[in-house]
């Protein structure tokens, strides 16, 4: 089985889910089990600051980090905050991703976040996306996902409206180019 983990899933123009449409989602983990990726461009009408206070946790309200938008990471468990971050020593329960990201549900990281001793970089998001054993590489075969390899550029470097599109430039294809049709039997 090949492994999409580390891997962009970018939604094809035929997905229409309003979860998924024009998506691009990071996989964490694919293994014979299934899939769990993160949505990393569909931002909520949340700030970071706006979650922070609701949990009850003190923040700096000057950091730029307080007005960034949370995302829609996923319909899965979509009242959990899922923080994908650059690694960082410290953090024993977040769990190592590849390409030096790391990914956690844990509550000690939402207290750093508008600190210096936050990860360099970080995306904060509501709900993941999973799929069941098989699930993922249906969905492929069935012309729901282009797979490109990730790059954290993509990930916490650009705005949440670039994504999608530069994600599918990375292997030179313009969305124009992108159909609704598989080209395979």
């Amino acid at each position: 089985m090949q492994g999409f983990q580390n891997h962009f899933l970018i939604a094809m123009p035929a997905l229409d889910d309003p979860m998924f449409k024009r998506s691009v989602t990071y996989v964490c983990e694919h293994n014979d089990e299934g899939a769990m990726g993160i949505v990393i461009n569909h931002p909520l009408p949340v700030s970071v600051a706006d979650l922070l206070k609701q949990l009850e946790i003190t923040f700096d309200a000057d950091s730029p980090v307080a007005s960034s938008q949370v995302c829609a990471g996923g319909p899965v468990q979509s009242d959990r905050g899922f923080v994908l971050h650059t690694a960082k020593p410290g953090y024993h329960s977040s769990m190592p991703l590849e390409n030096g990201l790391m990914v956690t549900t844990s509550k000690d990281i939402l207290m750093d976040l508008t600190t210096a001793a936050a990860p360099e970089k970080f995306i904060l998001a509501l709900g993941y996306a999973g799929w069941t054993a098989g699930q993922l590489e249906q969905e492929i075969a069935d012309n729901s996902w282009l797979v490109v390899p990730a790059d954290n550029h993509i990930i916490f470097d650009l705005i949440h409206a670039e994504k999608w599109q530069s994600a599918a430039a990375a292997i030179g294809i313009k969305p124009w180019q992108l159909t609704n049709e598989a080209g395979h039997a």
